[in-house]
């Protein structure tokens, strides 16, 4: 049996991805702080389809020692891909913005990916059909005013994952990195991201996706040879391609 992780899964593309994943008949690893919600998630996966295993494991990866213990707590499991979803933003001025508020952030967007990317790669970058798909944003390829430390984070999980790919690549391993890049889609995530209680897309947004259909991306991202998904900011149309990001080769040996 080979399972899925999905981090982030109580909510928004998480929830959706995993609803997706099952609906494919994959095993499931979910992962999120609120276990009610991982609850109610198992029970809608489970009218999909009983004969799945779903693994439930509650956790805060804005505490970097928490991405250690999750992926410790998943060695009797083989693994088969892994999704870095859990994160969130910001929208305030660098000089007005809660520090408080970014130092989560920079822990659960940038060190809770590196690091769970990190230790699945290390373990299982030579098994046959196994991917890492990292969630970025359109603002890990623009900066978007007001928001420049949230897309900063996205930045570096592009950049990196899209490094990753090339490096499996060149190493002829056998597994895939990939990286989605979503445009406005209506999950929490701007709720958390202006601190407010509630927020509605429809007539604050011009275009947004719903979390379903940014799911229905993720897959078409999951059965492609490309390492980039990314929705156009402009028309929202989404596209696959190769890395966007210059990489440069390094030398075989050093120069003398």
């Amino acid at each position: 049996m080979k399972y899925t992780v999905i981090t982030g899964a109580s909510s928004g593309i998480g929830y959706e991805a995993s609803l997706a994943f099952a609906a494919r008949g994959k095993n499931l690893v979910l992962v999120a702080r609120r276990e009610d919600k991982l609850q109610e998630l198992k029970a809608e996966i489970e009218k999909l389809n009983r004969e799945l295993d779903v693994v439930i494991r509650v956790s805060d990866l804005s505490i970097s020692e928490n991405a250690y213990s999750l992926y410790e707590s998943l060695q009797e499991y083989e693994l088969e891909t892994w999704i870095n979803n859990a994160g969130f933003g910001n929208f305030a001025s660098i000089g007005e913005q809660n520090l408080n508020k970014i130092e989560s952030m920079l822990h659960l967007n940038i060190e809770a990916l590196t690091i769970l990317s990190s230790l699945f790669v290390r373990d299982y970058s030579d098994h046959d059909g196994t991917q890492i798909m990292n969630i970025s944003s359109g603002g890990g390829y623009t900066i978007i005013a007001e928001a420049v430390t949230y897309c900063a984070t996205k930045f570096y999980v592009s950049a990196f994952t899209e490094g990753l790919a090339r490096e499996l690549k060149a190493k002829g391993a056998k597994m895939q990195a990939k990286v989605l890049a979503p445009a406005a889609t209506e999950t929490e995530f701007a709720k958390r991201s202006f601190d407010l209680d509630e927020f509605t897309y429809e007539g604050a947004m011009p275009k947004f996706h719903t979390a379903k259909e940014m799911a229905a991306f993720m897959l078409d991202l999951y059965d492609s040879e490309k390492t980039v998904g990314i929705v156009d900011g402009l028309t929202y149309e989404f596209k696959l391609s190769d890395p966007i990001f210059n990489y440069a080769e390094r030398s075989s040996r050093l120069d003398s």
